[in-house]
C-alpha cells in the first residue's frame, strides 16, 4: 500500500541554475506529505531572501538658478559699414561704430553661475565697461534665420570683432561634459558658440585664442542642431522682440550653384571654401553691440529658475 501511494505523487522538480524555485505543483486530491511542505517552506524562504535588482542611480538635476544678469543694448546703422572709425589702439568702447545708428533695444540676460561658472565668469567679465577688451562696439556677424544668431567673434578691433584680454582663463569647461547637457529648446537660450564657430584652424591655434563668440537662439522652434556641441549658459529674460528684429534683418544667401560649387572644393581639399563661407549669412546692414554691462538685482538671493 505505501508503494502505490508513493508512486501517485508527484516528484517535486528543484532549479538548480536559478536563484529561485518554481511552485510546487500538488494534486489537490491528495493529501500533503512532510516531505512536501518542507520543499514548499524552503522555496518560500528562498523567494523571501532574494534582495530586489538596484535601481539605476539618478544623476542629480542641473542647477539652472539664474545668478547673474547682464545687459546688452543692441543698435543698427543704416547704411552696411565696412570699415569702422577706429583702429587697434584706440579706445573702441568709447567710439560708436557709426553715427546715424538706431537702437534696437535691450536684452536682459540671466546666467547660470551655479552650472558653468567659468563660462558665466569669462562672459560676465566681458559686458563689464572697466574690462580692457569688452563685447561693446562689436558685430553681430552672422544670422541664420529662424534659427540663430552670432556675436562676439574673436579677431581684431578695427573689424569691429573681440579681442580678449590675455588674462581672461582659458575655459576647461569646453571638454566637460555635463556642460553640454542643456538644449536650445526655445527662443532666447543664450549658449557658448563651439561648433557653428568658422574660425580658421591657425587663429584658433594661437595661444592666446579663447572662446568668446556666443549665440542666441531665434526660433521659433528649437535649433537641435546645436544641441551637445554648444554651452547653454543662460536665457533672454527680457528683449524676445529685440532677438526677433536681429533675426528680421536681411543677410547674405549664396545661391544653390554656389554652394554646391563649394561643397565640390571643400571635398577636393580646397581651403578657399571655408574661407568663401565666411561671408555666407552676413547681415546686409550693421548690427552691433552699442553697450552692455552688469545688472545688480535687489534681491540676489530670489533669483528666477528656467530650463
Amino acid at each position: 500500500m505505501a508503494r502505490s501511494l508513493t508512486a501517485h505523487y508527484p516528484q517535486p522538480l528543484l532549479c538548480h541554475h536559478h536563484n529561485h524555485h518554481p511552485p510546487l505543483h500538488l494534486n489537490p486530491k491528495t493529501p500533503l506529505t512532510r516531505r512536501s511542505l518542507l520543499l514548499l517552506s524552503s522555496s518560500s524562504l528562498s523567494l523571501a531572501a532574494t534582495p530586489p535588482p538596484p535601481s539605476p542611480a539618478a544623476s542629480p538635476p542641473l542647477d539652472t538658478t539664474i545668478t547673474d544678469r547682464v545687459f546688452m543694448d543692441f543698435s543698427l546703422c543704416s547704411t552696411a559699414t565696412t570699415t569702422f572709425p577706429y583702429n587697434a589702439t584706440a579706445d573702441a568702447s568709447a567710439t560708436p561704430l557709426c553715427s546715424d545708428s538706431l537702437p534696437l533695444g535691450r536684452l536682459i540676460l540671466g546666467l547660470y553661475g551655479h552650472l558653468v561658472p567659468l563660462t558665466v565668469s569669462n562672459f560676465k567679465s566681458l559686458c563689464s565697461p572697466s574690462s580692457p577688451s569688452t563685447y561693446k562696439n562689436t558685430l553681430v556677424h552672422k544670422i541664420f534665420p529662424g534659427e540663430f544668431f552670432l556675436a562676439g567673434r574673436q579677431g581684431r578691433r578695427e573689424k569691429a570683432e573681440v579681442r580678449p584680454p590675455l588674462e581672461l582663463p582659458r575655459n576647461t569647461e569646453t571638454v566637460d561634459s555635463r556642460a553640454f547637457m542643456l538644449t536650445h529648446s526655445r527662443a532666447g537660450v543664450v549658449s557658448l558658440c563651439l561648433s557653428e564657430n568658422d574660425d580658421d584652424d591657425d587663429i584658433k591655434l594661437d595661444p592666446n585664442y579663447r572662446n568668446v563668440e556666443f549665440l542666441i537662439t531665434t526660433g521659433p522652434g528649437p535649433c537641435p542642431q546645436l544641441d551637445s556641441k554648444n554651452i547653454v549658459f543662460g536665457t533672454v529674460l527680457e528683449g524676445l522682440d529685440v532677438v526677433a528684429a536681429i533675426a528680421s534683418i536681411p543677410t547674405y544667401k549664396p545661391n544653390e550653384r554656389i554652394r554646391q560649387f563649394n561643397d565640390l572644393a571643400e571635398y577636393l581639399g580646397d581651403g578657399r571654401a571655408q574661407n568663401a563661407r565666411a561671408i555666407w549669412n552676413r547681415p546686409l546692414k550693421t548690427v552691433y553691440i552699442s553697450d552692455c554691462g552688469e545688472l545688480k538685482v535687489a534681491k540676489p538671493s530670489l533669483p528666477p529658475s528656467l530650463p
